[in-house]
């Protein structure tokens, strides 16, 4: 639903701002150029179609597409798994339980695209300490960023990747 005064939903500026982090989004979890590239059109395409249902005040565009991705990505998932390739004997004794795989998967695509709802100083932070331990000192050496600044940067970036995590 738009608001008095928000502009409408032009596809050509927004995939020129978010469509190469949302194919690297898709690449990264599905392995598939071609997939990928059809998730990312399918995102547009779900997104002009209700576009009359998108808010600001619910969050940002970047947050909304990754939320539709995230979604055509575990659906993309859940098909493969219904449907895997077809393998010799040898691949058969070597198979996991879908279901745990899968699961993890999905939370794994969920954290992505929480972590790439933040800003870029909040996703730093949080990847090279939380994700690569790094330590507070270890990165303000890194980036010249104080040290109090990046623990705040953490603070708030956390803060944010929960309540991404939550919707």
């Amino acid at each position: 639903m738009r608001h008095e005064g928000e502009a409408p939903f032009d596809v050509c500026a927004t995939f020129a701002v978010h469509g190469s982090a949302l194919f690297a989004f898709a690449l990264n979890a599905l392995g598939d150029r071609a997939e990928a590239e059809d998730c990312v059109q399918e995102v547009f395409i779900r997104a002009w179609r209700n576009r009359g249902q998108y808010s600001s005040e619910r969050g940002s565009v970047r947050a909304w597409l990754f939320a539709i991705e995230r979604d055509l990505v575990a659906d993309a998932l859940r098909a493969r798994a219904r449907h895997p390739a077809r393998s010799g004997p040898e691949g058969i004794e070597g198979a996991t339980e879908p279901g745990t795989e899968d699961l993890l998967l999905v939370e794994r695509l969920d954290l992505y695209a929480s972590l790439a709802t933040l800003t870029s100083e909040h996703r730093e932070v949080i990847v090279a300490v939380q994700l690569h331990g790094v330590g507070y000192q270890e990165l303000s050496e890194q980036t010249g960023v104080p040290v109090a600044t990046l623990r705040t940067r953490m603070y708030y970036g956390l803060r944010s990747l929960r309540t991404a995590l939550e919707v």
